[in-house]
């Protein structure tokens, strides 16, 4: 396969993933769309077709290749390691009261809408699985950093492992990540007519969620973005990713987990980051400004990287 045909096959992935979040800019533009629709789409994405989603692919999945436990153990220590680092250089570089948003911005990617839908259009069956169980951990180790960084530099949060612990027990997608490898293991049976109609209901998720992205960006935050902004999202779509990805080489994963990793680490940063942030007395027009930047930075980034590895060879 030539270059252009290479390109060509990754536009194919990447194209409509991002085009479906312009959708969703468009939509809200010429108001087909609102924030009383995005709430509610976003709700029923989470707290349901995502699940379905998510519990349906690792269902299917042989369980041995869609828990890789290498892949698993450097994505988290990956991104331990760019939330520590990103730390220090807010501790060093950025003002006090932005620092919590900062650190957020700079490592919780769009994990759950934007990579995983890129894995799943590229890798069909084994990217559904493999993401599935990704975005599980993904999502248990994002929320328990996010608290911590934001508490810190909060003047009303305060950090409590108890309350974390619960809400990720309630988390809906980690609880469709577990109860999918559940019934993996032990083959269960689900009826045909029961199956498809899960599968309808599921498909509703990428488009829905992909829309509801585009819906809250805000072209102004990208206009309106400062020092601040712009270094966090450096971090976040290009220094977190290409030297997460240069670690994992030298460390042996090679192949298509590692696109997938490129996938996960170069997401923009997460939407959900923009509502904690604001919980928590935080300044909200950096969190805003730091995902629309990463939002739209990423539609070349993404691509450009994994055209870069499909170039090599991966």
């Amino acid at each position: 396969m030539n270059q252009f045909n290479v390109l060509s096959e990754i536009l194919g992935v990447t194209a409509p993933v991002f085009a479906m979040v312009f959708m969703g800019l468009v939509l809200r533009k010429v108001k087909l769309i609102n924030d009383s629709f995005i709430q509610t789409a976003s709700t029923l994405t989470y707290k349901a077709t995502m699940p379905t989603l998510f519990f349906l692919s690792i269902w299917q999945a042989d369980l041995q290749s869609a828990f890789n436990a290498k892949l698993v153990f450097f994505l988290c220590a990956a991104t331990l390691a760019g939330f520590l680092a990103s730390w220090w250089w807010a501790s060093k570089f950025t003002p006090y009261s932005q620092r919590g948003v900062f650190v957020q911005g700079s490592f919780r990617g769009n994990c759950g809408v934007v990579s995983f839908a890129l894995v799943a259009s590229y890798y069909g069956d084994y990217g559904l699985s493999v993401g599935g169980v990704l975005v599980g951990f993904t999502i248990l180790l994002f929320n328990v950093l996010s608290v911590l960084i934001l508490s810190i530099y909060s003047p009303t949060l305060k950090f409590s492992p108890a309350m974390v612990g619960r809400e990720l027990l309630k988390n809906p997608l980690i609880i469709a990540v577990v109860l999918g490898m559940a019934a993996s293991a032990i083959k269960l049976y689900i009826p045909d007519w029961l199956l498809k109609s899960g599968q309808y209901f599921a498909g509703l998720t990428l488009p829905l969620a992909l829309i509801c992205v585009g819906g809250t960006l805000s072209l102004a935050g990208v206009k309106a973005s400062g020092v601040a902004a712009i270094q966090s999202s450096t971090i976040k779509v290009a220094i977190l990713p290409m030297l997460a990805c240069m670690a994992a080489w030298v460390v042996g994963i090679e192949g298509r987990e590692l696109v997938i990793l490129w996938m996960f680490f170069s997401s923009p940063t997460a939407a959900a980051s923009f509502a904690m942030a604001v919980a928590a007395g935080g300044d909200g027009k950096l969190a805003a400004n730091i995902i629309a930047l990463t939002t739209l930075v990423s539609i070349a980034t993404m691509t450009i990287g994994i055209y870069a590895l499909i170039a090599l060879g991966h």
